[in-house]
């Protein structure tokens, strides 16, 4: 297949891009490049920086499917310019859309976000409860499904809500829940735990990305499929992090109410099956950072480098 994918520079695209080409697809890495790119060069990937907010200028005839991964990453990367997180997050899913759609592009697999859901009591958060998003970045994952779900007689359109995303990428992210708890232990010796008590559901980078290709695969299975394994509290994964390191725990308050869990039952009857865990994930840190693969860095902190560098200041 020859395969577009946006964000692909990104921390999952990192993982994907490889797992695409080693199936012995044809790729177009299409990304921004805020962050950097990782790719390693292949005769059949081809490397373009650019702005998904310009994406309807971009040719895409030829292309069969369409991975959609690009957006503003996480709740107070979004909220730093939420005019910017529209544009990025939304604006250009419906340009991109339209483009795929012009183009007669086959399939279209957007990365939305389990946190679409808001904060949920129920015990199994199945993709028919309603939405009830909390934040920007939330709001534009939300808008962004229902603009794709218009284009469905005109593509086959499978959007993935995946839980937070765990384990390593040579794009690192150490913003996200294990991965920073992973790190505080590993660099401080200590874990500081905000709350403790949201439960959070979480997969790992190699599954979600497994997940993708799942669907390339089997492309009968349209429409709306979670994708998220284990509902774990934030203090459980403070303590499984603690088990493997000696790091000590401090908790503190915290003002973050997001408290949610979601059932990938759906997904898994497409016959998909998770094959890591947040275990491997905390395991495979462990080892690279001991190794000297794995680094605290500043570009690892979305929110960090981003204010940093006035990534939100982008006209």
């Amino acid at each position: 297949m020859n395969i577009f994918v946006t964000g692909a520079c990104g921390y999952k695209g990192t993982v994907l891009i490889p797992k695409l080409l080693k199936e012995g697809h044809k790729v177009t890495a299409f990304d921004i490049m805020w962050f950097g790119n990782n790719l390693k060069a292949h005769d059949n990937l081809s490397i373009v920086e650019g702005d998904v907010r310009k994406i309807n200028e971009f040719d895409l005839n030829g292309f069969d499917t369409v991975i959609h991964l690009s957006s503003v990453a996480n709740d107070p990367c979004g909220d730093l310019n939420p005019k910017l997180t529209w544009e990025v997050s939304c604006l250009a899913t419906m340009l991109l859309a339209e483009n795929a759609s012009k183009s007669n592009v086959d399939q279209f697999i957007y990365a939305s976000s389990g946190s679409v859901y808001g904060v949920k009591d129920e015990d199994d958060v199945t993709e028919e409860l309603e939405l009830d998003p909390i934040s920007e970045y939330n709001k534009t994952k939300m808008v962004s499904e229902r603009v794709l779900l218009s284009y469905k007689d005109k593509m086959k359109i499978q959007i993935i809500r995946p839980a937070t995303v765990c384990g390593y990428s040579d794009r690192m992210r150490l913003d996200v829940a294990v991965n920073l708890l992973t790190m505080q232990a590993l660099n401080k010796g200590k874990i500081t735990v905000l709350g403790g008590d949201q439960t959070r559901p979480n997969i790992h980078i190699d599954d979600i990305t497994d997940v993708y290709i799942h669907f390339i695969n089997n492309s009968n299975f349209e429409g709306i499929y979670n994708a998220g394994f284990e509902n774990i509290s934030i203090l459980d994964i403070a303590n499984m992090v603690s088990l493997k390191t000696n790091a000590e725990i401090e908790i503190m308050p915290s003002n973050d109410p997001r408290s949610y869990r979601i059932n990938s039952d759906k997904l898994l009857k497409t016959g998909f099956k998770p094959s890591k865990t947040v275990e491997n994930a905390i395991q495979e840190m462990i080892d690279l950072y001991r190794n000297g693969v794995l680094e605290d860095l500043e570009e690892n902190y979305n929110l960090k480098w981003m204010e940093k560098n006035k990534l939100y200041n982008l006209d």
